[in-house]
């Protein structure tokens, strides 16, 4: 067990961080890790059908990013919008905060907006004259890693080929692998979380006990819960799609699943027992990251960062745009 930030610390040179995705959903890599052996794979996306038994059952976060990022008419003022309130007022971070205090009014959007109130957490309140047109003046909430503008190409690869509950501003994107014929060929079942900015958070405390999660709102269909209790019932296992889809499954405290929504602030690190979550495909995280404090209490740390090591070594690609991990 580590409670220390500096335990999941790895080097990661720049040119390893994808800031395109590839030509073709399907083309990532894939490592696969085999907790009880120790064992890692090197294969590729388009084999990942062959490691699901009839049995299992996929669970993906079907959450759709919104076109969540808007710039003032002279482009020196960014706001990512959060929450919505209602159809005029959104929660919403914003850059640089010395400009949009209290009553401070830009054109954005096709419209006017004013900043209401400046929460405790730095976010604003904001009111919009007209509710903001995000399809046609909105941009993809692309990572800051990428080091550039959203682009056309973004709006369909920054999103999964199953997304259809808009609400995220940032893609989970462990499913952006997968093309509808891959999909079609598993058994698979639906949650949504809604991922907040608060993944991109990084953890300031070398003592992980004082780290405080974001809060995200997620829904677990009765359908869903159905599925994985039968799928559970017969001897299969439960392959959780990213860590927010893990979140979801994790914050659930019955012995059997029921329909529920609501919000988790899970932190899930070792010794965390995983209840629901036998197989877990994730992609490759940020060094220091909550994400990867959940891959290495899906594994162990040890485990976790050697795979890490040899990711490098074998020049996988890393991040949102990047290559994958599946954890056995």
């Amino acid at each position: 067990m580590s409670d220390k930030l500096s335990n999941y610390h790895f080097e990661l040179p720049q040119e390893l961080i994808a800031n395109r995705p590839t030509e073709r959903r399907e083309d990532s890599r894939m490592m696969v890790v085999e907790r009880s052996s120790g064992r890692i794979e090197h294969r590729r996306f388009t084999d990942f059908p062959g490691f699901v038994r009839p049995s299992d059952l996929l669970v993906l976060n079907d959450s759709k990013v919104i076109p969540a990022r808007l710039h003032d008419a002279e482009g020196k003022i960014e706001m990512l919008l959060l929450e919505k309130k209602d159809d005029r007022h959104w929660i919403a971070m914003v850059h640089p905060g010395k400009k949009m205090r209290p009553g401070a009014s830009i054109e954005t959007a096709g419209t006017q907006v004013t900043v209401l109130e400046v929460l405790d957490d730095g976010t604003r309140l904001l009111e919009f004259e007209a509710p903001p047109d995000l399809e046609r003046h909105g941009e993809m909430p692309i990572p800051p890693y990428f080091q550039r503008r959203a682009d056309d190409q973004d709006k369909q690869r920054y999103q999964t080929v199953y997304s259809r509950d808009p609400g995220s501003v940032a893609a989970p994107t462990a499913g952006l692998h997968f093309t509808a014929d891959i999909l079609a060929s598993v058994p698979h079942a639906f949650l949504t979380l809604h991922v907040g900015a608060g993944t991109f958070r990084p953890v300031k405390s070398e003592d992980l006990t004082g780290h405080v999660m974001h809060r995200e709102r997620y829904t677990l269909p009765e359908n869903t819960a159905l599925r994985i209790n039968n799928s559970r019932t017969s001897g299969g296992r439960i392959i959780a799609v990213g860590t927010t889809t893990c979140r979801v499954l994790e914050s659930q405290r019955t012995a059997q699943l029921m329909q529920a929504s609501g919000s988790t602030e899970i932190f899930i690190r070792t010794p965390h027992a995983f209840q629901y979550t036998d197989v877990l495909l994730t992609n490759f995280h940020l060094p220091g990251s909550t994400l990867l404090m959940l891959v290495s209490a899906m594994a162990s740390r040890e485990l976790i960062l050697s795979a890490y090591e040899e990711a490098v070594r074998e020049k996988y690609r890393f991040f949102s745009y990047g290559d994958c991990m599946l954890i056995l």
